[in-house]
């Protein structure tokens, strides 16, 4: 499981074909992947590192606190192309990333992992396989990658 994880100071998601958006403030937007063979003990892992990344300064400019030290907001999106593999040719394959019947209950427990350690109003997504705008203004730029395993 690979996440890209960036402070952000604002994040926004928008998918018109299903007419939804969601948007957070100061905190982190998040892109997930999913591989073949991505468990749940990755979900937890993975969750949980990101929850406690200290990525955000504190009163003396250091990054020494948490998205939850300060209360902090989650935008999750599911991507695929994280795990595109560019070594040969041109055009990215795909084939180490899992296959929706296997990536969409990771992705859902991820959310909830997410929601346990940040609290449900905290957490907001994109949905799975849309066709997606993401707004993500980052601030910093801060921006660092946890991978399970």
């Amino acid at each position: 499981m690979r996440a890209v994880v960036q402070r952000v100071s604002e994040g926004g998601v928008n998918i018109p074909s299903e007419n939804y958006s969601a948007s957070i403030s100061k905190g982190m937007v998040i892109l997930l992947g999913i591989k073949t063979g991505d468990n749940a003990n990755d979900v937890i892992w993975t969750a949980d590192k990101c929850s406690s990344l200290r990525i955000f300064e504190d009163a003396n400019e250091k990054m020494n606190l948490s998205i939850k030290d300060i209360n902090g907001e989650a935008l999750i999106i599911s991507q695929f192309t994280l795990y595109g593999e560019t070594a040969k040719g041109n055009r990215p394959s795909f084939t180490l990333a899992a296959r929706p019947e296997e990536a969409i209950p990771l992705y859902e427990k991820f959310l909830d992992r997410m929601k346990q350690n940040l609290g449900e109003d905290k957490v907001k997504s994109g949905i799975f396989g849309a066709m997606m705008s993401v707004k993500i203004i980052n601030d910093g730029p801060v921006t660092v990658t946890v991978e399970s395993k």
